[in-house]
């Protein structure tokens, strides 16, 4: 059961690293960061592995540690076997009651997924688009989709192997990582130095040697793992005479757990001493993410050393081999991370080339969206002004009801009606005695007499109009054609 403890631990660090690398972003000063007493010594121990089958990982080896023929089996199992899958066969041999409890696990692992694919679906858009579950789930490698009810020899292996990849591959990736944050702390530091003037990147340069020197400037950091530096823990932090030093009294009281094993978390733990060596939180020059980093290399090296069978443990007897080796006796100096740079300068100019390129992405992208809200705020314009227009239309409709206006249609047209007032019995108005419409003036006798009687000086292409088609003055309403002429009375005229 040491290999599956193994990489239940393993994944447990992993994530504890991880926890603690977030939660430093990389905007701000890590030197200057503080963190808690129990922080620095040693990761919290109770934490999620961070792998998304977590919970499913832990459940299934609690209960294949239940039961007795699984134990005695892993026991005799070599390591290589193990992440073959020759393990795993033996799992048809457990107790009934085990294999139960594995098969509800599976049911509930599988519902689980699905109504995760449920909810992306449903984030996304698609809910009237049908789920293929039986195709989502493959890329689930660590349970076999195509039997969801029950949990088979597959499983187990499954499971392991994914386990063990996904571990093998995190070291890989926390180096990779742990380069891009060292770059990109060495990129900022560089731009900063671009904003200012010339004495002031004398001044800051010398600042950053100043700080580079005094982080360097620490005592001398034991080989990890070494006879020095365990029997520098048992006479500093145990309390004992270095003189009377034990290596199985040491690996009882340093296993905290009792189980038999190191895991990687208890080894982590004997190296706090070497790290106050060269990291306090306090000092400005001391970075708390690189302490970390230093942390896990050294964790990293016991481990090619000390585990031999690489189940990700340290048991009792392959601790007591390696104290008898030269290199536990006779070790070599331990290169600390300020010797040994984690990236090379073409690394650095790649990395710039990537971020200059992102800034580029990033700036066409905003001058798009400025574009588009620019957009968007004249179509608001626009639709602002329909909107007062139309409020305008509707207040004008509203007061002409108010106002009892009568339609068009009853509209007294104007020169033409007959005033109400003159009712439908009294006789019509001569035309000499209606109104005149405005603008019309009425000809005298003198006037008439001053008209010449000839039409010679009004044109050749007047003289044969007839007096009754002669155009007539603006505002002049022209009688009838079937009203009668009304003859000039000569004799009235003064």
């Amino acid at each position: 059961m040491s290999y599956l403890k193994g990489l239940l631990t393993s994944c447990l660090v992993l994530a504890s690293v991880m926890s603690w690398a977030k939660a430093v972003p990389i905007s701000i000063d890590k030197t200057k960061v503080k963190l808690p007493e129990e922080t620095v010594k040693e990761p919290p121990r109770q934490v999620d592995t961070g792998l998304h089958y977590d919970r499913y990982l832990r459940e299934v080896i609690d209960f294949l540690e239940k039961d007795q023929h699984f134990r005695d089996k892993l026991h005799n199992t070599d390591m290589e076997d193990i992440k073959q899958g020759k393990l795993a066969k033996e799992l048809d041999f457990v107790s009934h009651h085990v294999r139960t409890k594995l098969d509800e696990l599976k049911r509930q692992e599988v519902s689980r997924l699905r109504t995760l694919i449920k909810a992306k679906q449903d984030i996304e858009g698609g809910n009237d688009i049908a789920v293929d579950h039986q195709a989502l789930l493959k890329q689930f490698e660590y349970l076999n989709h195509m039997n969801p009810h029950t949990f088979e020899v597959e499983d187990l292996d499954r499971l392991i192997k994914s386990a063990t990849k996904d571990l093998e591959n995190y070291d890989k990736e926390r180096h990779e990582e742990f380069k891009r944050y060292e770059m990109m702390k060495e990129h900022e530091r560089r731009e900063h130095l671009k904003t200012l003037d010339e004495e002031g990147r004398k001044k800051e340069e010398e600042h950053y040697e100043e700080m580079k020197k005094k982080h360097a400037d620490h005592p001398k950091v034991n080989h990890p793992g070494s006879k020095d530096q365990l029997k520098e823990v048992w006479e500093e932090a145990d309390g004992l005479d270095p003189e009377d030093f034990d290596p199985k009294t040491f690996f009882n009281l340093h296993d905290t757990n009792g189980d038999g094993f190191f895991d990687e978390q208890e080894l982590e733990a004997l190296f706090t001493k070497e790290l106050e060596k060269i990291y306090d939180p306090t000092n400005e020059e001391d970075d708390m993410v690189e302490m970390e980093e230093e942390r896990l290399r050294m964790r990293e090296h016991v481990m090619n050393e000390v585990d031999s069978n690489k189940d990700r443990l340290v048991s009792l007897d392959e601790f007591l081999v390696a104290t008898r080796k030269k290199e536990f006796l006779e070790p070599d100096s331990w290169e600390t991370l300020e010797q040994n740079q984690a990236y090379t300068e073409e690394e650095m100019r790649e990395f710039e080339e990537q971020l200059a390129r992102q800034e580029e992405d990033l700036n066409l992208k905003a001058a798009d969206l400025q574009k588009q809200r620019e957009d968007l705020e004249r179509q608001q314009e626009q639709l602002n002004a329909q909107k007062i227009e139309l409020q305008q239309a509707v207040e004008h409709m509203e007061r002409l009801k108010t106002q009892k206006v009568p339609p068009p249609s009853e509209m007294q047209l104007e020169g033409n009606a007959v005033p109400e007032s003159l009712g439908h019995d009294q006789p019509p108005v001569p035309p000499e005695h209606q109104p005149q419409p405005p603008g019309h003036q009425d000809i005298t006798l003198e006037q008439h007499h001053d008209v010449p009687l000839n039409q010679q000086d009004l044109g050749q292409e007047h003289q044969n109009i007839p007096q009754e088609n002669q155009p007539l003055p603006p505002g002049h309403n022209s009688p009838p054609h079937d009203s009668p002429q009304m003859p000039l009375d000569h004799n009235n005229v003064p």
